[in-house]
């Protein structure tokens, strides 16, 4: 990118902000305060997403140390050790049993923890940036939750961050700031505007003339078309939008 220039050679100023021409041609005017409180927001979000890191790793201490293979030995020791004690053979293969089957309980029980800590911290970091997002309150017409159910595939968590991915399978970086990801509703808008049917989801937006799909000639979509419970809109966005349901 670089900035633009007018004919005096003065750097061309949009609404108070330079222009940069980025490298498809495009204007992009910068605007420092915004990037600057979006660098202390990120910060803030990191911060929270260590500390629940930190929560999930404390929680995860109390099933550390547990070795499959060296518990089976330690377990064979203590049987043969007893086995003086007991007189009838099939009680020790019981007891050995019933050890082996509270150390997979509590392998289980660890495997299950870690993966529901995983899963809540991935349904906050992107469902709540869906239920918060500015984009789709502003610009669309169907509500959060099938927007997320049409475009959440391309987000994923790296590193506590959020990163949206295109359909060429690139990450989406910021056109204001180029060295970083897209924010979370940047990205989106880059997935609406590359949708085939856009016009379809988009506030006010109207799907009439020969070359409308969906809803036939005339007519515009609106939240209140999607009305009811998440089965039922996500029936009504499926029937009215068959590539946008189906991701």
């Amino acid at each position: 990118m670089k900035l633009k220039l007018d004919a005096n050679g003065h750097v061309v100023v949009q609404d108070g902000k330079p222009v940069y021409v980025d490298d498809a041609g495009q204007d992009v005017a910068f605007d420092a305060v915004e990037t600057t409180a979006a660098i202390r927001r990120l910060n803030g979000e990191a911060k929270g997403h260590r500390e629940r890191a930190e929560t999930a790793e404390k929680a995860l201490k109390a099933f550390e140390g547990i070795d499959p293979e060296a518990a089976a030995k330690a377990l064979d020791t203590v049987t043969k050790l007893d086995q003086k004690k007991l007189i009838d053979v099939g009680e020790v293969d019981k007891v050995r049993s019933e050890i082996t089957k509270n150390w997979e309980t509590k392998l289980t029980e660890a495997e299950k923890a870690k993966q529901a800590l995983e899963q809540q911290l991935h349904n906050e970091l992107i469902g709540g940036n869906f239920a918060r997002s500015k984009v789709i309150a502003e610009r669309l017409a169907i509500p959060a939750d099938l927007v997320q159910a049409a475009f959440g595939n391309a987000f994923k968590v790296e590193n506590g961050r959020v990163v949206a991915y295109g359909k060429d399978g690139q990450a989406i970086y910021s056109k204001s700031n180029p060295s970083e990801h897209a924010g979370f509703d940047e990205a989106l808008s880059v997935l609406v505007d590359a949708y085939p049917n856009k016009e379809q989801i988009l506030k006010g937006s109207g799907a009439s003339g020969s070359g409308a799909g969906g809803s036939g000639a005339g007519s515009s979509t609106t939240r209140g078309d999607f009305g009811g419970d998440r089965s039922a809109r996500q029936a009504a966005i499926a029937s009215r939008f068959p590539e946008l349901a189906k991701g």
